[in-house]
């Protein structure tokens, strides 16, 4: 990795889940695509997302966001999801940090009261529609990629919950969304670091018994999160995505209520036009609305809108010195738990 003496962020969150931006001093990653420089990331040189995510950096509970010229005429950014564990194609609170950093920052121009942004990523083109006022963000909605399931009621063989239930959807990554009674939890704060470990190792669990590959889209092919789910009694539902090394999301996770929607949509709870709450472990909330449908392969898609708010909270800047002895970066039990084995 070569890159200027320093890296400039800007530090947003979209409730609560913290999705820094990028905005100076990255080198170029080779690739004629987004996802060809994804995929270069993940598999030639990690040693950039390692940098801006691993200690003495950053921490696990958060994501950095590499923003890129788009490599399709129809973008007016592209950005990479770079997460502890590996690089991402696509991700609704980042989406929605990325959005509110691009247009409060002026690098795309903001118009009040609505602005577009479309944005090139590993998943596709996502168009955002921003609502705006005196210069901030008030809401950013994500016309995402077609979400379909995959497969209704899998059953799963977990080392320890016995045979459980998850549907198989794709919201923009793959999802295994399980019923969170099925583990004997709630989805509450006090839950968190059971609620992590159980999904990772029911992530664990799936391979070799679920397997996945976009239709379209090469490269997407692994469940990449599990989300946990339960119906609140106002109709909303309550959702805890689960992420590597052993942590919950902070925000209702957008491309996780885009496969939940079309789960719903899939057994006819949601029809084009109807509008869903997410709500997240410390009570924060998205929605997602059904705004069409599709076709992705030979399945039925829906077309899903999510909606949130992102807040910029500061900026930082990062410096490499040559004579950094943890340049790539390091990881510990404490926080990373028996994972760290698996660096």
């Amino acid at each position: 990795m070569q890159f200027e003496t320093t890296l400039d962020l800007l530090l947003v969150h979209a409730q609560g889940e913290i999705g820094k931006v990028i905005v100076g001093g990255a080198p170029d990653i080779p690739g004629a695509t987004i996802l060809d420089k994804m995929n270069h990331i993940n598999m030639v040189d990690d040693s950039l997302r390692r940098f801006v995510t691993f200690e003495p950096r950053a921490g696990v509970a958060m994501s950095a966001n590499l923003l890129l010229p788009p490599t399709r005429p129809d973008a007016d950014a592209a950005f990479i999801v770079l997460q502890p564990d590996r690089a991402h194609p696509m991700s609704g609170s980042n989406c929605i940090c990325v959005v509110t950093a691009l247009l409060e920052s002026g690098r795309v121009a903001m118009v009040e009261p609505e602005t577009t942004v479309r944005l090139d990523t590993a998943a596709g083109l996502i168009v955002a529609r921003a609502t705006c006022k005196d210069g901030h963000c008030v809401s950013v909605s994500l016309d995402n990629v077609p979400a379909f399931v995959l497969v209704l009621d899998a059953e799963v063989r977990s080392k320890d919950f016995g045979v459980i239930r998850a549907d198989i959807a794709f919201g923009g990554v793959f999802y295994a969304l399980v019923d969170v009674d099925q583990i004997g939890l709630s989805i509450v704060p006090e839950n968190a670091r059971a609620l992590a470990e159980a999904g990772i190792a029911i992530k664990a669990d799936l391979q070799g018994q679920i397997a996945v590959s976009h239709p379209d889209i090469s490269g997407l092919n692994d469940v990449a999160y599990v989300m946990f789910r339960s119906r609140e009694a106002d109709g909303a539902i309550r959702t805890c995505t689960t992420l590597k090394p052993g942590r919950v999301d902070r925000s209702p996770c957008g491309t996780g209520s885009s496969a939940n929607l079309a789960v719903m949509f899939a057994r006819g709870e949601v029809a084009v036009g109807d509008v869903r709450v997410s709500r997240s472990i410390i009570g924060g909330t998205f929605t997602a609305e059904a705004i069409g449908e599709a076709v992705v392969g030979n399945r039925r898609a829906v077309l899903p809108r999510i909606t949130g708010q992102g807040w910029i909270y500061g900026r930082e800047q990062l410096r490499i010195s040559p004579d950094d002895p943890f340049a790539r970066g390091f990881a510990l039990s404490d926080t990373w738990g028996s994972q760290v084995g698996e660096l």
